[in-house]
């Protein structure tokens, strides 16, 4: 019952960064920044490492980003993929938040932190440079939360687990199917003696889009997706985080991409430059956004052949630019494999018979992404008791 709960002041209810001990030089497992993904609870990855410094953990810690963009990104993990009793490090970057005993619990923490209440008031915090900007950790300390008992927390933490579980699984099982294709792909395509071509000779166009005036409140929040090069962070993209209107995409140099068409970003921060996705919508792009539009009998062998190359995209980048960025004339003189037409069919067939199956995932991995963010708040809020919740 929400009357049962109270108003207590963040330190109180969790530790801030709590002190372990790793010794210098030790070889510990190390959880980098780069390897989180936006607004996703498990860690994907891990990798041992020579502890010099950073941030220390163990299991049951939640770990949340304090620079921009980052955390404005949604980089906050729950750690849960460690040995028993072992000490992990990771980025300075990083704010620890671990529950107390008999106060807190661990999953309701690593959802409080990722609460619109609670990320809104760190962003707000957040002080320094542009592009460095961090949080101010003692904002977050002083804090006033209204929380439930431990018991309520703990009902309320492992529903949400159970949804993020869900959707672990899919992503685990989407990964298993595409190495699956790009087995077969390595067994048909690697290593083959055959002459070479490029890329455009397996393309019908490439070209890249534009951004309507941000200036323009008319030309956004509409019904038509906008795709910008970080979302290609995504191998399979199942929906845009922004939309925009008829007008914007009149008014515009954005242009509009098919379901199944591959994009490339060629710009972008961090790792972004040179990542490819496939599109699984109806979607218009940005400039930094490049299309390449294929037969659906070449496009898987195209897709799994530049999946397969993202250091090879970064190193054809255009040297004289600042950022670094590929050009769409880049990408059509872009060496490949000319391989006989009866294993690309080959390859095509198989591939179309796991596609469908990756972009069922997505979709049922985005309905229940929405119920989670959706209830994420009114249950941190005491608006919904958890025991009401028919699913």
């Amino acid at each position: 019952m929400k009357s049962e709960w109270q108003t207590v002041r963040a330190a109180d209810f969790m530790d801030f960064n709590p002190r372990l001990s790793i010794k210098k030089e030790t070889v510990a497992t190390k959880i980098s920044m780069d390897k989180l993904r936006p607004f996703t609870k498990a860690v994907p990855s891990v990798e041992q490492a020579e502890f010099s410094g950073g941030t220390k953990f163990a299991n049951g810690d939640t770990i949340m980003a304090r620079i921009t963009p980052c955390l404005e990104n949604g980089k906050t993990a729950f750690v849960d993929c460690l040995r028993e009793n072992e000490i992990a490090f990771g980025s300075t970057e990083f704010i620890v938040l671990r529950a107390k005993p008999g106060v807190s619990d661990p999953q309701f923490v690593y959802y409080l932190a990722t609460s619109p209440e609670f990320r809104n008031v760190a962003i707000k915090s957040m002080v320094g440079s542009s592009g460095r900007q961090r949080v101010q950790q003692p904002v977050l300390e002083n804090l006033e939360l209204t929380v439930p008992k431990l018991p309520e927390q703990e009902k309320i933490g492992h529903f949400l687990a159970e949804l993020d579980d869900k959707i672990a699984l899919n992503e685990r099982v989407n990964d298993n199917l595409y190495d699956l294709v790009n087995t077969l792909y390595t067994k048909l395509f690697k290593d083959t003696d055959c002459e070479m071509t490029t890329v455009e000779d397996y393309v019908d166009c490439i070209y890249s889009g534009g951004t309507p005036a941000t200036s323009n409140m008319a030309y956004w929040n509409g019904n038509l997706n906008w795709l910008s090069s970080g979302e290609t962070r995504n191998r399979f993209v199942i929906s845009t985080e922004k939309t925009i209107t008829q007008l914007g995409a009149d008014n515009s140099s954005t242009k509009s991409a098919q379901k199944y068409d591959i994009v490339i970003a060629s710009a972008g921060q961090g790792f972004t430059r040179g990542q490819t996705s496939m599109l699984l919508l109806n979607t218009y792009i940005n400039q930094s956004v490049i299309v390449l539009h294929a037969k659906k009998t070449v496009l898987p062998y195209l897709f799994w052949n530049l999946t397969n190359r993202y250091d090879d995209l970064r190193a054809i980048s255009d040297s004289s630019s600042i950022r670094g960025s590929l050009t769409t004339k880049m990408l059509s003189k872009l060496k490949i494999p000319k391989v006989e037409d009866s294993l690309i069919l080959k390859f095509s067939e198989y591939a179309w018979s796991i596609i469908p199956q990756i972009e069922n995932n997505l979709i049922e991995n985005k309905r229940l992404t929405d119920l989670r963010d959706s209830l994420l708040p009114k249950l941190m809020s005491g608006e919904i008791d958890v025991s009401d919740i028919q699913l």
